[in-house]
């Protein structure tokens, strides 16, 4: 019966120190900053009527959700180290992104066109009770 015991040499410490990125406390303290200045531009648009202020009625909602998916580029980049992982982790990172953007751009294209067909009226028979 044997038994493997696996000693990290000093050249397999220098690999793992290479293929994982320590990142400095100030790097986590500005993305604490840039998350509270987001957050506060969040709470902004909901006190606010940008729809009188730009004309235009959905505003209100399209910044919230731009605000949104800036908060969660930022948390994905940094607490999810993807700005220091493999390209390939970045690619999948960036097709996911992608197809949740295609699946808004669609649900909101389905929403926003509803009132573009005439809904029939009621089921009434004429000349019925």
């Amino acid at each position: 019966m044997s038994t493997h015991d696996h000693h990290l040499g000093d050249s397999d410490v220098e690999d793992v120190i290479h293929t994982h990125h320590i990142i400095e406390p100030y790097v986590y303290y500005r993305v604490f900053g840039i998350l509270f200045l987001l957050f506060f531009a969040t709470v902004a648009v909901a006190f606010f009527d940008l729809s009188k202020l730009l004309g235009w009625p959905p505003a209100n909602i399209i910044i919230a959700l731009i605000i949104a998916f800036a908060k969660a580029a930022v948390i994905i980049l940094y607490f999810m180290h993807v700005k220091y992982a493999s390209r390939l982790t970045q690619i999948f990172v960036v097709s996911g992104m992608l197809w949740l953007i295609i699946m808004f751009v669609f649900t909101f294209a389905d929403y926003f066109t509803r009132g573009w067909i005439p809904q029939p009226g009621s089921w009434t028979v004429p000349g019925g009770p």
